[in-house]
């Protein structure tokens, strides 16, 4: 089932592209060009279930050490700090 609102702010959702990024072990791991659906309002995004499926696959090979990832730079402050 596709879905076609966003559930922030009812924006419109569209087939897009976008990067999923999170931090395993104090180092920031980013998969690019993640087929997403986009809200044309906020930029929220949402995967349908085999994406999802599909970067847990990723994430475990990455938890285990078996990916090679191409370093990127990535600055990080803290909340509250600023």
């Amino acid at each position: 089932m596709k879905p076609v609102q966003c559930s922030f702010c009812k924006g419109n959702l569209q087939m897009g592209k976008t990067d999923f990024t999170t931090k395993v072990e104090g180092e920031i791991v980013s998969i690019k060009d993640v087929p997403a659906y986009i809200c044309d309002n906020c930029g929220e995004f949402y995967f349908d279930p085999d994406v999802s499926r599909r970067i847990d696959k990723v994430m475990q090979k990455v938890h285990k050490g078996k990916l090679l990832a191409h370093p990127i730079p990535a600055g990080e402050i803290e909340f509250g700090r600023t």
